[in-house]
């Protein structure tokens, strides 16, 4: 992460300082596709335990992930997006279809966005490609692509 100090009066400069840190973005995206608690995000990511802690904690802190307990004993948490998470989708959409365009392995890309409603695939616009809708995060679903690698983790519903 930028340190709070970076002083630039620029938006994106700003955006970076709270989401310019690798691990923030993928943390992102594992809720976003329903890895809603930390051990999923853990085992998924590879990340250790510590610095998933504090990551979760800023994202918590900037009111883009909200914390929710979902077992007593032990205390155990989930993590939901927020509305100003959620906010983010526009920007995850660009990203994952700029990286299947210009990076993206043999097989296809790994996931793919589908409408809810009519099944039909994404594009990087965030326009049904069957029925043309123009859709928002909650009209959207992530499927694993032909590309997605077999060892991945079963997604929570």
């Amino acid at each position: 992460m930028l340190g709070r100090e970076y002083d630039q009066v620029c938006s994106i400069a700003r955006t970076l300082e709270v989401l310019g840190e690798r691990w923030t973005l993928l943390i992102i995206r594992d809720v976003f596709n329903r890895r809603r608690r930390f051990e999923q995000i853990q085992e998924n990511l590879g990340i250790a335990r510590n610095v998933l802690t504090a990551r979760l904690a800023w994202l918590v802190e900037q009111e883009i992930l909200e914390k929710r307990r979902y077992r007593e004993r032990p205390p155990r948490f989930e993590y939901f997006l927020t509305e100003k998470g959620l906010d983010l989708w526009p920007v995850m959409v660009s990203l994952l279809h700029w990286g299947d365009r210009h990076l993206a392995a043999g097989g296809g890309p790994p996931i793919v966005i589908r409408h809810k409603e009519c099944g039909g695939p994404v594009d990087d616009r965030r326009i049904c490609e069957r029925c043309g809708a123009h859709l928002g995060v909650r009209e959207a679903t992530v499927d694993d692509g032909p590309g997605a690698p077999p060892e991945w983790l079963p997604r929570a519903a």
